[in-house]
């Protein structure tokens, strides 16, 4: 089989010859353009020879011209819609037009965004969110508005340049957020997002971000593949997710471990998520971002032992 046909098989439960394989870590360039982004995503794709390219998206939500934190009611009215193709993603869809081009009929890839409530609060809310939750809540569910919007059309034009879908993280954890604030400023949002572009991608894939997940709350985003950290210490298991969802799950590695243990130790890791994955359905992922200065030698060992080599 080749990547297209290993991945597609998986899409809709047939046996593959073995579960398809990507890892990714965050590579540290939103400083630069898309061109040299773009060549960085494609030399790790081809060195490690993954079955599919999960592309990186480290610039940054565009917040508003001049603000630098968010803290009242007028700083969240400042959030509005804009035209995603005129603000720093420019340069990511750079990176996907330059990627597209080069995997074409070769190699699914899918693109990364970040929930409407990480958007606000990695960029510019920070310390604030949980303050504007509980004090200005109609402001903040004005804005999450906006960034949806703009969320949704990123994603889409996203997949009209080429992607196979987007992976999406969204906070769902009770060391993140409190199930109160999920259910009422986190899902409702990222439910929207996953719903504007539900058939748009053969790929969309949610990432329940966190530990101690709120998953049951998750099991109806309307996805094609559910990611999340199954391996850590709270789970759920992918068998708990599968029975529970009409599409993929998408795990088996402990992404802590990858420079923590040797590469033998790993390989065994990697073969039992394999089979914890269950034979169809399954991706075989890390949990979340691997550590940046992983050895090219536990990643050869962990996609080689994903083949049962």
């Amino acid at each position: 089989m080749n990547k297209i046909e290993r991945v597609e098989g998986v899409l809709i439960g047939k046996d593959v010859d073995y579960p398809p394989i990507s890892l990714w870590y965050h590579f540290g360039v939103q400083h630069g353009g898309g061109e040299p982004f773009a060549r960085i995503s494609l030399e790790y794709f081809h060195h490690y020879d993954f079955d599919f390219l999960k592309v990186m998206n480290d610039y940054y939500y565009p917040t508003p011209k001049g603000l630098d934190t968010v803290r009242t009611k007028a700083d969240l009215q400042r959030f509005t819609t804009f035209d995603v193709e005129r603000c720093e993603w420019r340069e990511q869809f750079k990176a996907l037009r330059i990627i597209a081009r080069e995997l074409k009929g070769r190699a699914y890839f899918i693109d990364t965004v970040f929930d409407p409530w990480q958007s606000i609060r990695r960029s510019v809310a920070g310390e604030n969110m949980e303050h504007l939750a509980q004090n200005e809540p109609e402001a903040l569910h004005a804005a999450l508005a906006a960034v949806t919007e703009n969320l949704i059309a990123y994603s889409e034009r996203a997949l009209e340049i080429g992607a196979a879908g987007v992976f999406m993280s969204v906070p769902a954890a009770k060391e993140i957020v409190s199930r109160e604030v999920f259910l009422t400023f986190v899902k409702p949002y990222a439910a929207k997002v996953f719903a504007a572009i539900s058939g748009l991608g053969r790929m969309n894939t949610a990432h329940i971000h966190g530990e101690e997940l709120y998953m049951d709350d998750c099991l109806d985003f309307p996805v094609n593949v559910f990611s999340w950290w199954d391996r850590g210490p709270h789970g759920p298991s992918m068998d708990y997710v599968r029975q529970r969802v009409p599409g993929c799950v998408m795990g088996g590695i402990d992404q802590t471990l990858l420079t923590r243990r040797s590469p033998a130790f790993l390989k065994d890791h990697v073969r039992e998520g394999v089979a914890l994955g269950g034979g169809r359905r399954f991706f075989i992922a890390n949990g979340c971002s691997i550590d940046t200065w992983v050895s090219p030698e536990i990643v050869r060992a962990v996609v080689a032992a994903s083949r049962g080599k």
